[in-house]
């Protein structure tokens, strides 16, 4: 069986709070049919449109009662961060958030208890997002939630096609062993701040994706199929 770093997801049983309307699962689950993963492969990178993304939980095992509190996402073309287009909402949660989650993150109970539910939030986001290639930094996380709550909210799989940034360090340099949003962003001179801020985080991914774009076609790696290969053969 190959492995596919790109996380095309068929979709798995998963959870997570709301009550969706009709007009929201027909939506998702239409969302889902008309995908077309297959023909951002061969776009040069340069041109792509994605949407560079990060989410703040609770815990890492949405199985397990953990949840998403926070999506913060920017759009991207190419190597052109779309500062104007982005998206962020807070999420309500079912349970109180720990006091070691509200300092890491800086959101509150109180702040939780007033925001919308996950499945607004999520409905929302798939607006946003539309069929866009969604990338984040070490995205089995953002991976595992959203495949949970799409299937449990809108029975409907998670179908975007989900680029880990970690392969593009990996393929680029493939001699630095970066790991941390920190290190990634200290090792290309991006000032770090906001961390733990989904939109904040999500915009200083969108930083490197901007930056490895133009390093992955010095190697002569021009799309995603590249990609693919080069990881494959590495």
């Amino acid at each position: 069986m190959t492995f596919d770093p790109f996380f095309f997801m068929k979709g798995r049983l998963g959870g997570s709070q709301g009550r969706q309307s009709h007009q929201q699962v027909a939506y998702m689950r239409q969302l889902q049919r008309e995908m077309k993963v297959e023909e951002t492969l061969n776009i040069p990178l340069t041109d792509l449109n994605v949407i560079v993304f990060d989410i703040e939980t609770t815990g890492f095992y949405p199985d397990q009662g953990d949840q998403i509190i926070s999506i913060g996402a920017v759009k991207v073309k190419g190597d052109e961060i779309k500062e104007k287009e982005t998206f962020y909402s807070l999420v309500r949660s079912e349970k109180k958030i720990s006091e070691e989650i509200s300092q890491l993150t800086g959101l509150t109970n109180k702040e939780l208890d007033h925001a919308p539910l996950l499945s607004e939030v999520l409905f929302e986001f798939f607006q946003f997002t539309q069929d866009y290639t969604l990338v984040a930094h070490h995205a089995n996380h953002e991976k595992i939630f959203l495949q949970h709550a799409s299937w449990k909210l809108y029975r409907a799989p998670f179908k975007h096609r989900l680029v880990d940034m970690s392969f593009l360090y990996r393929i680029a340099e493939p001699d630095q062993k970066l790991v941390t949003l920190e290190e990634c962003c200290e090792h290309n001179g991006i000032p770090i701040h906001g961390r733990h801020h989904a939109l904040y985080d999500a915009k200083l991914t969108a930083e490197l994706w901007s930056i490895y774009v133009n390093k992955l076609r010095q190697k002569e790696c021009y799309s995603l199929t590249d990609l693919y290969e080069r990881y494959t053969i590495a």
